[in-house]
């Protein structure tokens, strides 16, 4: 199992197991939908807010989560992963605090008799606060749902204007906060004094602190530097522009397949780009960027030599580590992007360990062909170059024939997902394991 997945499920049973060893419900004695029906909406309760406030950390990034889970990108999927188990959660939730009251209305249920509501003595004043917010929570709690099933669904929504996602997702912190505030009231109040409340205050707290640093703009503030751009070279044929930037502070070094987040206009906010550079203490780093969307398409134009840019990081995992006595890479596209890193770094530094890189595009460019073919050289790496109009879609059974050892490789993918897929599929069918296919999700929504 992939460390996100297993994070996540871990998570979920974890917070579950937990209120159930804390609950001191007697299961066997509860009657009635509506009995059921407060348990589990305590239930569904906490574990929704215990996922996004998980979710609320990671969105300010935190360099400490990456070697854990593999990655920022890979941070960035559980990112996901944990705002769609929010809004599952969050929906069982409301259905389970609204639909009995429904039924009663249809002439389903009968409504259950209440009794006297227990007296609070008068110095418990803690209590006795959070019993008289019951109704502001409920209130607030229910129009935060509504918002929230807005937001996440806009954020799932990839044709959704990038620019306008960063924008209506930051309100999303706003949101928890609401939220935050709902669960603290609602819980049991007697939880509170239990190991779940000694989890869920520490979940509330890093998800608060984390939704002010995202309102006020200051995630991963002290990542962040600013520079200038000092080249622009436009790849027309590969739809590629390729930026060069001096960073103006104690940037803190990047190894080869490691990312950073670039600024070039303030309106659309900051984008996720592989480094291209091998770091040599000076200050400068090199990005290629593709034309994929709306707002890339118009950098060859928009951006120019002297422009003020804002650069954070670095960030990622594809550190190109093994243990193993080969390497092959595989990059597709714009994926070329860490390997080319990789190729200058080996440059300054070789190394005894034999690498083979398969490249596959859908355009050649002799140029361009021509300077991977000069890095691979001085970095002793052995090129192969498939233009896929002519020789067709790069699969592991060609790798396997140009690479006779590979069962002793580790694998580096960068490229299209469904190709490194069927890439990964491909050669675990052979014999590969799962664990020495290393591929970059980069994918930040």
């Amino acid at each position: 199992m992939k460390p996100i997945q297993r994070f996540f499920w871990l998570f979920l049973a974890g917070l579950a197991s937990l209120w159930l060893a804390t609950n001191n419900t007697q299961w066997t004695a509860l009657s009635g939908v509506f009995a059921w029906r407060n348990e589990l909406t305590q239930l569904s309760g906490v574990i929704g807010i215990g996922v996004m406030s998980v979710a609320m950390v990671l969105a300010v990034r935190p360099v400490w989560f990456e070697s854990a889970l593999g990655g920022l990108d890979k941070m960035y999927r559980l990112h996901k992963w944990l705002g769609i188990g929010a809004l599952v959660l969050a929906a069982a939730h409301w259905l389970l605090a609204n639909a009995p009251k429904w039924a009663v209305g249809w002439g389903w249920l009968a409504r259950p008799e209440r009794g006297a509501r227990p007296v609070i003595p008068v110095d418990e004043i803690v209590r006795q606060f959070f019993s008289s917010q019951r109704g502001l929570a409920e209130s607030l709690g229910e129009w935060a749902f509504y918002a929230a099933v807005l937001l996440l669904v806009l954020a799932l929504i990839k044709r959704f204007p990038y620019r306008h996602f960063l924008k209506v997702h930051h309100l999303l912190a706003l949101v928890y906060l609401v939220l935050a505030f709902h669960s603290a009231i609602l819980l049991k109040f007697d939880a509170w004094g239990s190991p779940l409340g000694v989890v869920l205050a520490l979940l509330l707290l890093a998800g608060s602190v984390s939704s002010v640093l995202v309102l006020l703009g200051q995630p991963a503030k002290r990542r962040q530097m600013g520079g200038v751009v000092t080249r622009v070279a436009h790849q027309p044929a590969l739809q590629v522009l390729q930026v060069e930037v001096a960073v103006h502070g104690a940037w803190p070094g990047h190894a080869a397949g490691q990312f950073a987040y670039l600024t070039l206009h303030k309106d659309e906010g900051a984008h996720p780009y592989s480094i291209a550079s091998s770091w040599r203490g000076d200050g400068r780093l090199t990005f290629l960027i593709k034309a994929l969307g709306d707002y890339t398409a118009t950098l060859a134009d928009s951006v120019q030599v002297n422009d003020a840019v804002t650069v954070e990081g670095p960030y990622g995992r594809f550190d190109f580590n093994s243990t193993h006595r080969r390497q092959i890479w595989v990059s597709g596209g714009i994926g070329i992007t860490p390997f080319v890193a990789r190729m200058k770094s080996l440059a300054q530094s070789p190394q005894a360990m034999p690498v083979d890189l398969f490249h596959s595009t859908t355009v050649l460019d002799t140029d361009i062909i021509d300077t991977m073919t000069r890095d691979a050289a001085a970095a002793r790496v052995k090129l192969h170059v498939l233009h896929s109009a002519q020789q067709g879609r790069l699969d592991a059974a060609h790798i396997a024939a140009q690479v006779p050892d590979w069962q002793a490789a580790d694998v580096w993918f960068c490229g299209p997902a469904q190709l490194g897929q069927a890439l990964k599929a491909g050669l675990a069918a052979m014999g590969l394991p799962a664990t020495r296919f290393h591929q970059e999700l980069f994918e930040m929504r």
